[in-house]
Order: C-alpha cells, then structure tokens, then sequence
C-alpha cells in the first residue's frame, strides 16, 4: 500500500493531546449538514425581513408588510403584520358584513324579527355565537344552566318573566337574586317542616304532619315566605322569587338527591342558609344595543318564551 494511501486512511486529529495520549479526533462535519444550516441562516434572516420580529428600543422589527384594521374605538388603524392585526381587521369584515343585518334589526320590533324568515338565520347564527362568547361560561353551551348555580334558559320557567321587554331588561341591568337566612330567625324544627311542605309543592316524598306545620309556617308572619313566593307558592316574577309548585329546581339540587331524605336535605340547606350568589352582570355597555336585542330573540327562542 503506498505511503499516500496510507496517510489517507489515517484518522487524522487535531493535534492537541491530554494526560499523554488523550486525543481529540478532527472529523469535519458533513458536507450535506453544512449547507443545511447555511440554508437555515439564511431562511432566518429573510423570515426576520419579512415578518415581525426582533425587539427593538420600544418597539420591535416590524416587517415589510403593513395591515390596516378598524379598533373597537372605531379608529382606523394601520400597523406592521402581525396575528393580533390580522384577527381585528378578519373581525372588521365580518362586523362590515353583519351590519346591514343589524341595523335591520335595529329599525324592527321584537315581533317582527320573530315572525321574518329572512331573519331567523341570522339570528340563530349571530346569537348562537354571542351567547357562546357571553353567556354559555354560565348558562352552558345549549343554555340548559346548572343547578345551584345558574338558571336553565331552556325549561320555559322564567324567574323575572319570559316575554321580550323581561328578558331584554335582565340582559340590560342584570339580576339580583337573594333569600335571607332562615337559620337565623327559625329553629332546625321549623326549618325542617317547611322543607317537608316545599317537598308537598313539588310531589315528593314526605312528613305529612311536618308539612301541615310548614304550610301554616309558610303563610304566618313568623317565616313569611309567602311574601315572596306568594301564598299559592308559585312565585313573584316582579321581584324573581320562583315558583315552588313545578318541581324545577335553582338552588337545591333536588334532582341529583338521593332518595326523598336527600332532596329534603337539600331543601333544608337552602332555607337555612339562604342565598346571596344568584347575581348576572349587566349587559349594557359591555353589548351593542342590537347584540342586546339579538341575544334576547335568541334566549326567547330557547326557553319557549312568553
């Protein structure tokens, strides 16, 4: 074998040695490896050209491709492409698209969008999406609600009223649900009977005698419920005390309850401890006053209405 083929075939290093005879072998990188990462080099400083990029002072390298939106202030903006401009000027168009829709149904009466079929895909499409974005966190998605929590939007029982002017007022100001402590004024006893007759309303099992004591608790001056719920227990949509007679259920979770003890005991817990979380926040402000009257044509829709 010549001397030159020989050198060739020796594993050549970088001539540094440790310890002796520690040495680092001299494999260059492959060439295919090499231009690959040239190529990502370049890649990158032609992305950083194009797109938005590196911070700079207080700002940052913006890119050589402008985009140009409306903000909620509805000021004209234009600004260096980016995802966030991107999105507001895609919600521009659709908000341009949309508006010839909502100011026809700002011009109509809440009948009259009801009863046009031009406007009934819009309004199932436009609400459902508004209801998704503001209510749904809530009220679920398909407006069924939780119990002891938030109100179901789609059993037809509507605590302030289900008509277009109740509904369209609670989006605008929002509810206040409160029932006072009864723990504090009335005795375990008396608290008892009075879950025992709330159970009678509704068909569930129960004490006779205890609830004969809490229907003459519930119409006395001493628990005064009937205030509130009225003396035939179904309630005060003026004031959105429910109606105790249709077993549909808020606050106590009677469906979840096991047996006739458990849905008293949650009966018990309630009047008991009262309630002071029932509170939707107002929508005006936060909406436009045609998403107001959108979401309230859908949540009429869902519940049946009145």
């Amino acid at each position: 074998m010549s001397d030159q083929k020989l050198q060739s075939q020796t594993v050549q290093t970088t001539g540094h040695a440790w310890d002796g005879d520690l040495q680092e072998y001299n494999n260059p990188l492959p060439v295919w490896w090499v231009y690959t990462f040239y190529a990502t080099v370049i890649f990158a400083i032609v992305y950083w050209t194009i797109y938005p990029s590196w911070p700079f002072g207080k700002g940052w390298i913006g890119g050589v491709s402008d985009i140009t939106y409306v903000n909620s202030a509805g000021e004209t903006k234009t600004h260096s492409w980016n995802t966030r401009a991107l999105l507001l000027e895609d919600l521009n168009q659709a908000a341009i698209a949309q508006k010839p829709y909502f100011d026809k149904v700002a011009a109509m009466s809440y009948e009259q969008i009801a009863k046009d079929p031009d406007m009934s895909g819009f309004i199932l499409s436009s609400g459902k999406a508004l209801f998704a974005d503001n209510c749904a966190p809530c009220h679920q998605a398909g407006g069924q609600g939780k119990v002891s929590f938030f109100p179901n939007l789609t059993d037809d029982d509507w605590l302030y009223g289900g008509s277009f002017d109740k509904i369209h007022e609670t989006l605008m100001n929002g509810r206040r649900g409160y029932m006072p402590t009864f723990s504090e004024v009335l005795s375990a006893e008396q608290i008892d009977q009075l879950a025992s007759y709330v159970a009678k309303l509704s068909g569930i099992g129960h004490d006779a005698a205890k609830a004969a004591a809490g229907d003459a608790l519930f119409h006395s001056e001493t628990a005064a419920c009937y205030y509130c719920h009225g003396s035939d227990a179904k309630g005060r949509k003026d004031i959105g005390a429910p109606n105790l007679t249709d077993n549909i259920w808020l606050w106590a979770d009677v469906p979840a309850a096991d047996g006739a003890e458990g849905k008293l005991a949650a009966i018990r817990g309630v009047i008991a401890n009262g309630l002071n979380k029932g509170v939707m926040p107002a929508w005006a402000g936060r909406l436009s006053p045609e998403q107001i009257k959108v979401l309230t044509v859908y949540v009429h829709e869902l519940g049946g209405g009145q």
